[in-house]
């Protein structure tokens, strides 16, 4: 068996000073040295060796692995570098994309921006909330239609945290960014002067002007002796601030429980390739119930609150025609702006 491995050794060698590439060379190993090579069957004939010559035997296939894998090695060191061919080093290299904020970002930041001039502070509430903040202490009473479960996305949440009667808690994800303005009257006493900006969801069918996730921007103001006249006055100065002197801005009663009045906001938008007046948000002045909720004597304090729809700004602004596209993360749009 010695001279087998002797022999073993010497086609190995001549075999490995024959391989010229990458490939032979991986093939040479796989050939010598893989789980199923020829030193491996070596390996299984010492079991059949007598036993006074396995030590020898066991040593010399140790120091023909080393020989073999060693050689391995500096064979494939001296292969000659591929040539790189083809590349002019003096050419200037591809440019790298730069990254940047999303459009629904920087529309946010230049809102409050807007608003934070006028004397807003910047206020928030958590997107999933319970039903107090979302409906009763906004009016909205147990039974009424805006409570349905086809129109919110409740938890469905079998352990839900129970209320000091006994009663399930239930919780939703926020339809509005009024729940805002009821914590921050929760917390601060008037007058006060806030604007919040955050996600709202509601199950709409999506189309080029709804979404189910969207963002409002909520302000509320109060103070003593204020009127739909200051109301107005501050989503004009907003829409003309941020649009320009010549964006056309209307105002059209309408009904919210937790105003009273209440009026829609609409502003012109072109809508492919036609302009129409589109529901950018709802304003009014805050009914007395909702200061009655949160404490405060609505015989002595006043207050309006207005909530516009993010996306519907961005739109107007930046001449987008279809809501859903601020969401599908194509970058090809996205560099547009």
């Amino acid at each position: 068996m010695l001279e087998l491995i002797a022999d073993t050794e010497l086609q190995a060698l001549a075999a490995l000073q024959g391989a010229t590439s990458a490939d032979q060379l991986d093939r040479w190993r796989t050939e010598w040295l893989g789980m199923n090579g020829r030193l491996k069957d070596l390996m299984q004939q010492l079991k059949s060796a007598p036993k006074e010559t396995k030590p020898q035997l066991g040593k010399r296939l140790n120091e023909l692995k080393a020989t073999l894998e060693s050689a391995w090695d500096v064979r494939k060191q001296a292969l000659p570098t591929a040539e790189v061919k083809g590349i002019d080093l003096t050419e200037p290299g591809l440019p790298m994309g730069e990254g940047r904020r999303h459009i629904l970002s920087r529309t946010i930041d230049e809102i409050l921006d807007v608003f934070g001039q006028m004397g807003f502070a910047v206020a928030d509430g958590p997107e999933i909330e319970d039903e107090w903040h979302n409906f009763t202490a906004l009016n909205i009473p147990e039974g009424h239609p805006a409570r349905d479960a086809t129109d919110n996305f409740y938890m469905g949440d079998p352990n839900a945290d129970r209320g000091a009667a006994g009663g399930t808690v239930k919780r939703l994800l926020r339809t509005q960014t009024s729940t805002v303005q009821i914590r921050a009257m929760e917390s601060t006493p008037p007058p006060l002067k806030v604007v919040a900006v955050g996600r709202v969801y509601r199950p709409d069918t999506h189309d080029a002007t709804h979404f189910s996730m969207f963002h409002q921007v909520e302000g509320l103001c109060v103070d003593r002796d204020l009127s739909m006249r200051d109301l107005k006055a501050a989503l004009l100065h907003f829409a003309h601030a941020y649009f320009g002197e010549d964006a056309e801005v209307r105002m059209r009663p309408s009904f919210f429980p937790f105003t009273e009045p209440s009026a829609e906001v609409d502003m012109k938008m072109r809508i492919r390739d036609q302009w129409q007046w589109v529901e950018i948000g709802g304003c009014g002045m805050v009914d007395p119930n909702v200061f009655t909720a949160v404490g405060i004597d609505p015989a002595q304090w006043r207050g309006f609150a207005f909530g516009l729809g993010v996306e519907r700004i961005a739109m107007r602004r930046y001449g987008i025609s279809d809501i859903r596209w601020l969401f599908e993360n194509d970058a090809r749009f996205l560099r547009q702006f």
